[in-house]
């Protein structure tokens, strides 16, 4: 599709998503801002989309090339204040996306896998670590195996479908432990139907498996080499080949999104910034999805 064309099926799926959360008028006092909050975030949205890292590269896109579609688009100031403190909005349409997922994967037969991981959001390097004010006292000191190194900052939490759709969300300090998030992660698959995870070998842990069993999740993950296997090699296959869209998730999310460079100055702006990320990369799973395209082909949908 065109990028005029794209504005307008984000636009368009924001406002539906929108109108499902805001079912009341967000002010009461106070004049009213000249653009609309999905207005904003499409905006916001379609930057990310593009490839634009922060708020002043959006705001400038659009002032420049689409001030014909955003006439009432004012200061840059405004622009940021108005996108941050949207960031309540972005996590419930988050939320709300996650939830059709859940169902729509409950009535499938059989039901798909639900996939789990991690990956660092280091907040500044390595060496300056100990001079850093910004998140001194809420980020903290950690190591990712994946690339061997030690930084600082805080860890991001995934669970997402078997099409690279993000469910749940968290971000912890980064020596958080990744078992220790596997519960709030999962909140929304417990109590009901039985739910199968897939996680590599940092969720290992069979008081872990036997807790979560009790509550309808059933959480494997490769064994460690001086373990006994007796699943099968074909479901060892296939729980290896599975968890590789995970991976690419949390590739593009880190190649394409940027989400792995910080440039927010505190917790507030970091988690709009992270939260703006994943439901731009969720909206564009289900664009695909709407085109008949592989879910995770981004590179499809704008001609």
């Amino acid at each position: 599709m065109s990028y005029d064309d794209f504005i307008i099926v984000v636009y368009l799926l924001v406002e539906t998503l929108y109108q499902n959360i805001v079912t009341k008028p967000l002010r009461s006092k106070g004049f009213l801002p000249a653009l609309s909050d999905t207005e904003i975030i499409t905006m916001e949205l379609v930057g990310e989309s593009l490839g634009f890292d922060t708020d002043k590269e959006i705001w400038a896109y659009f002032k420049n090339c689409y001030q014909h579609y955003f006439p009432k688009l004012g200061s840059y100031p405004n622009f940021a204040k108005h996108c941050a403190n949207l960031v309540w909005v972005k996590d419930k349409m988050m939320k709300v996306l996650g939830s059709l997922c859940i169902l729509d994967n409950q009535d499938s037969r059989p039901t798909k896998p639900y996939l789990i991981d991690s990956f660092p959001l280091p907040v500044c390097v390595y060496q300056r670590a100990k001079r850093h004010k910004s998140f001194k006292g809420v980020g903290s000191f950690g190591y990712c195996a994946s690339k061997s190194e030690h930084y600082f900052g805080f860890k991001a939490h995934l669970l997402t479908n078997q099409d690279g759709q993000v469910i749940a969300y968290t971000l912890t300090p980064a020596n958080t432990d990744d078992r220790q998030v596997v519960f709030e992660l999962t909140q929304s698959l417990q109590g009901g139907q039985a739910s199968l995870v897939f996680g590599d070998k940092g969720y290992l842990s069979k008081a872990l498996q036997e807790e979560l069993a009790k509550l309808g999740v059933d959480l494997q993950t490769p064994l460690r080499d001086n373990m006994k296997e007796d699943r099968g090699q074909g479901f060892v296959s296939y729980l290896k080949r599975t968890r590789k869209t995970i991976e690419t998730v949390i590739s593009q999310l880190s190649q394409r999104f940027n989400v792995q460079t910080t440039k927010a100055r505190d917790l507030w702006h970091l988690s709009n910034r992270f939260i703006r990320k994943l439901l731009a990369h969720s909206l564009c799973v289900q664009i695909n999805k709407q085109l008949g395209n592989p879910p995770l082909r981004f590179e499809m949908i704008l001609s």
